[in-house]
């Protein structure tokens, strides 16, 4: 059945071209002519019932085969009225029944039908599909965006963006082909009107000149059916003009157009009561047949009485008695057990922080809070989880604190009315002197109608809003390891395993289980290191816990497949990596310091070494800063991962790389030189 089916329409559309140059018996023209008008009804009540245009998708490329076949009929008939004066009953009837025989009716009526149909129908349809395809065009970019929007808020997942994506896609491509369909229509009027112009004239000069025929006869005779035909061929083209019109005019809605219809006017019954008084009213003019206004006023008003005011009711909404009888009691074990729930990541605003959540006020926090999703996704390969938003009450005016897991993980302010002016000379600016929340660098907070003296000061000016997302996307970054659940990890797993099975299947449950993985990542997110890019991780695991599931011998080896991709973010625009580098002796003095333990390796050094190796790099940390640098401290393999154990501690900003994680197209500058006594620049 299936592959006849696929078969039906390309042997249709190739016996319709042969119709073109084939002469078709007269029967088998009836009933290809009764074809066509079923088959047009047909497309006309499809279009009446879909609930959104996507729904008959393919009804251009239908219009197409509709017309060409209409066409080829054209042909045919054209072909017997010509050749045998005789096209079969179809088109004979409809010279003598429909239009009572008369050539002068028929005219009329095939003029009237063309006029209806090229100058009001097909005209209509072709602009609103034109306007309709122009408008989705320029709908595309703000609907991809509100999609990657959704997708970013979590409100939708992968699968369902995707979806979302060919249906705007499909919707463009469907007003642009409905666009062309339209020309298609117009060209068929044109032609049905030539074709019956062709026919009335050779019709006459063969009855004359071949057939002996006199005048009158051969207008009889040739005219009535050249009527005939052009009605056949109209009326079935009049049904698919409509059709066209209501496809490219349906908006989607949650019914079909009668359904729609019928609810829609019925919805009040005020202007129903009017339309019947004013039936009824025009019984008052002289002249006027009173009972047809009479019986349609009387039943009009009729049907308003039967009829209620209908009020809408919005879904989000309900009454207080609703909410109250649908909201869990206070001590009932639900609600108890949603205010047990803690929010892996919350954000908690002052008072008069609201307005920067509210979008009714022109706030954007919460979409830049979105957006920080996307960026950090981006960098870490973490997805974060949603950023629940809300209000204290009993917070200072114009604080804010950040949440991690239930425990305050970072706290600041962002006063209204103000701009953050970060720089080193604001002593002439007015405001409230305070640092940048996460480099501690001098600002001040100004007056925001000063925003523009500031930067002539040479400040950077950064808005509040802006200053609690940076503040929130460096508690991310600091604390991602914290982020990254088990849950987390079996959906990384899973996306892995969807483009390359082969992998994971050997790495996981084989080698290590999904709570040894998850170690390995919240290691790498602890360093700093985007965890992107999980297919070589995951192969570079495997390959290593053949060996050993030690921590620290997974994370190097990972590190080691990374190579360069872990120095590449602290590469400048320039292509210049800077780098802080140990005394070889020093490097020497740590590596025989290095000890194993429980948890992995550590520096067993003296007070006085750790406190020189801390200084060091503090002072040339310092002076990056102030050169507005990002450097990177430099160091073997075998010491490398219990001197960031050291370093995070009191200095999280400084990564710790190997020589062999350096870029190598980068051109390399050294800041400093650190070695057991003073650091060396």
């Amino acid at each position: 059945m299936g592959k006849l089916t696929k078969a039906a329409v390309p042997i249709g559309v190739v016996s319709i071209v042969l119709m073109l140059v084939v002469p078709l018996p007269a029967p088998v023209l009836d009933l290809l002519l009764a074809l066509n008008i079923v088959g047009s009804l047909l497309i006309l009540l499809v279009a009446m019932n879909i609930k959104r245009p996507l729904d008959f998708a393919i009804f251009p490329s239908l219009v197409l085969i509709a017309t060409l076949m209409r066409l080829a009929l054209n042909v045919s008939s054209t072909r017997l009225v010509l050749t045998d004066g005789y096209a079969g009953k179809v088109i004979e009837a409809f010279g003598h029944f429909v239009i009572g025989g008369s050539m002068i009716v028929g005219l009329v009526i095939f003029v009237i039908l063309t006029i209806i149909q090229f100058v009001v129908i097909t005209n209509g349809a072709g602009r609103v599909a034109e306007v309709g395809a122009r408008f989705t065009l320029d709908a595309m970019p703000g609907k991809q965006m509100a999609i990657d929007a959704d997708l970013n808020a979590g409100l939708i997942n992968e699968k369902q963006a995707r979806k979302r994506r060919s249906e705007v896609t499909a919707e463009a491509d469907f007003y642009g082909s409905m666009d062309g369909a339209s020309k298609f229509v117009k060209g068929d009027a044109i032609a049905a009107i030539i074709v019956t112009l062709i026919n009335l004239i050779g019709g006459f000069a063969i009855g004359v000149l071949q057939r002996g025929m006199a005048p009158g006869e051969a207008v009889t005779t040739y005219s009535l059916l050249s009527v005939g035909d052009g009605l056949v061929s109209q009326i079935p083209a009049l049904l698919i003009s409509t059709a066209t019109g209501l496809i490219v005019t349906r908006s989607a809605s949650q019914g079909d157009m009668g359904s729609d219809l019928i609810s829609q006017l019925s919805r009040n019954k005020q202007p129903v009561r009017i339309a019947g008084i004013a039936a009824l009213a025009l019984c008052l003019i002289p002249g006027l047949p009173k009972l047809p206004f009479l019986l349609i006023g009387g039943l009009v008003l009729f049907i308003s009485t039967r009829l209620t005011d209908k009020v809408e009711e919005d879904d989000d909404e309900s009454t207080p008695g609703d909410a109250a009888a649908l909201e869990p009691q206070p001590d009932s074990p639900e609600a108890i057990a949603d205010r047990m729930r803690v929010d892996p990541l919350e954000l908690e605003v002052a008072f008069d922080l609201v307005e920067l959540v509210d979008t009714a006020r022109g706030g954007d926090l919460l979409d830049r809070v979105k957006a920080l999703r996307r960026k950090v996704a981006m960098e870490t390969g973490l997805v974060i989880p949603l950023v629940r938003t809300r209000d204290n009450l009993d917070l200072p005016a114009s604080q804010y604190v950040i949440w991690l897991n239930g425990v305050p993980a970072a706290k600041g302010t962002s006063p209204a009315g103000t701009v953050l002016a970060i720089g080193d000379h604001l002593d002439g600016l007015p405001g409230k002197a305070t640092r940048e929340p996460v480099f501690g660098l001098a600002a001040k907070w100004v007056p925001a109608e000063l925003q523009r003296q500031a930067e002539m000061a040479g400040a950077t000016v950064v808005d509040r809003s802006s200053v609690i997302t940076t503040h929130l996307a460096e508690v991310v970054r600091q604390n991602a390891s914290s982020l990254l659940g088990r849950e987390d990890v079996k959906v990384l797993v899973e996306m892995v395993r969807r483009t390359h099975p082969a992998v994971v299947e050997e790495l996981t449950p084989t080698l290590l289980s999904l709570g040894e993985v998850q170690r390995v990542l919240q290691a790498l997110l602890d360093e700093g290191v985007s965890i992107r890019d999980l297919v070589r991780i995951f192969e570079a695991l495997s390959l290593r816990a053949k060996l050993s599931t030690d921590l620290d011998g997974l994370v190097e080896a990972v590190r080691a497949a990374l190579g360069a991709a872990i120095s590449h973010p602290y590469v400048t625009p320039d292509e210049r990596l800077h780098v802080i580098t140990l005394d070889p002796t020093f490097e020497q003095r740590l590596l025989e310091a290095v000890r194993p333990t429980e948890n992995g390796q550590v520096l067993a050094l003296d007070g006085n070494t750790v406190d020189a190796l801390v200084r060091g790099c503090a002072d040339l940390l310092e002076e990056a800063d102030r050169m507005n640098l990002s450097p990177v401290l430099v160091c073997s393999p075998q010491v490398r991962a219990a001197l960031s154990r050291l370093v995070r501690q009191v200095l999280p900003r400084l990564s710790v790389i190997s020589y062999n994680e350096v870029s190598r197209t980068a051109q390399i500058e050294s800041l400093g030189v650190v070695s057991g006594a003073v650091a060396i620049r």
